[in-house]
């Protein structure tokens, strides 16, 4: 007679189900980093990414360009969040600790023809792609001028139709199908772009983000889902909004890949990005890259993170600093001296300053024009052309 066996539980169902999170709600060391960052533990149909090495075939111009969209996306983030402790930005969404796997994405991409369906969180994706250091904070500071919103919008949500950039609602994932919409749209016409889209993990855990899977899967669409995976969605860490340790797993469910990748090592993620990139240009369909990542700021400035997670946590992961790694890589591979990251931080920190007074000395926009632009009315800044009440 048969004996019947059960397969054991994996690790990552048994977390999922069984946390020992202790009664103040902070695991120790539930996100700490070792000597490398922890990509790729409990992988189960997902790939994983070798780190980078040198300067990964690129030219020593490139890596100039990247650190310094690197650096200056670092000092815009530092700036806006100064000016929201000083009572100046009345809301920010900080996206330090992100910016390598931003920057390593977008200069895979072609970036004068790709499509960018950013969230939140992505401002030095947005800025690789041609926003202005001025552009950034026009918005921040909610101003008239504003090129995403004219001032209307919470801040952090970019956009620009010139630059292909598609700005995303507040509700997580929303963004999601419209990548989805684009890439069907380029497919259909034939023009060899390639939607990108941004989330966190939390967004991977919403409807939108399946159905727009599924879809892209089926018709083998030209997109990427870019995971920009912090541990944290919002309050809440990984392993209790989700029973597995890795989002690119949930890629075979659809039929097309899933790569893991550490988003602290930017070259790493150009090579990943760019290869997924390929693979949509060649008809092959979608990629579903994970970026291993970690915020070093609250969720917002109107979040405590240390109701969440320590600050022992945050201190670890910023030995890990992306910015940071990059520069040491520059200078190792000789693209950068000492001498040339100073005069980099000079020269950023002069083009910030001179934004920033730009900014503040902006008008903000007519209260009589509030409604504008909730009905079709061309681009930010054009006349008022809603509907007569006749």
């Amino acid at each position: 007679m048969a004996t019947e066996t059960q397969p054991p539980e994996s690790a990552a169902i048994t977390g999922a189900f069984n946390p020992s999170i202790p009664a103040n709600g902070i695991s120790p060391a539930l996100h700490l980093p070792g000597d490398h960052v922890d990509i790729g533990a409990g992988t189960i149909t997902a790939s994983v990414a070798p780190p980078s090495e040198g300067d990964a075939g690129l030219p020593h111009e490139t890596l100039r360009e990247m650190y310094r969209l690197l650096a200056l996306s670092r000092a815009l983030d530092e700036r806006m969040w100064q000016l929201n402790r000083s009572g100046k930005a009345a809301f920010v969404v900080s996206g330090q600790g992100h910016e390598a796997a931003q920057i390593g994405a977008a200069f895979a991409l072609d970036r004068e023809r790709d499509i960018l369906v950013p969230y939140y969180r992505d401002l030095a994706i947005s800025v690789a792609f041609g926003l202005t250091a001025t552009d950034i904070m026009l918005g921040a500071l909610a101003r008239a001028a504003d090129p995403t919103t004219g001032g209307r919008q919470m801040p952090a949500h970019y956009g620009s139709s010139r630059l292909r950039i598609i700005t995303s609602s507040s509700p997580v994932s929303t963004q999601i199908p419209i990548a989805t919409g684009t890439a069907y749209a380029a497919k259909v016409r034939k023009t060899g772009q390639v939607s990108l889209v941004c989330f966190g993990e939390g967004g991977s855990s919403e409807g939108d983000f399946h159905e727009s899977c599924n879809f892209a899967g089926i018709y083998k669409l030209p997109v990427i889902f870019f995971c920009e995976n912090n541990r944290y969605a919002i309050s809440v860490p990984q392993n209790q909004q989700m029973a597995i340790d890795n989002v690119a797993d949930r890629a075979a469910g659809y039929g097309f890949p899933g790569v893991i990748v550490d988003g602290t090592d930017l070259l790493a993620v150009y090579l990943v990005v760019r290869e997924a990139a390929d693979r949509a240009r060649r008809g092959d369909g979608p990629t579903l890259v994970e970026a291993k990542v970690y915020r070093f700021h609250p969720h917002t400035s109107d979040d405590d993170d240390r109701a969440y997670r320590s600050p022992e946590e945050v201190k670890a992961w910023r030995a890990h600093d992306p910015v940071a790694q990059f520069a040491r890589r520059c200078r190792e591979v000789g693209a950068l001296t000492d001498d040339d990251l100073q005069r980099v931080t000079v020269d950023i920190r002069a083009e910030v300053n001179s934004a920033t007074d730009a900014a503040e000395a902006a008008p903000l926009p007519d209260p009589a024009t509030f409604d504008r632009y909730v009905y079709a009315g061309g681009e930010a800044g054009s006349e008022d052309r809603r509907p007569s009440n006749g």
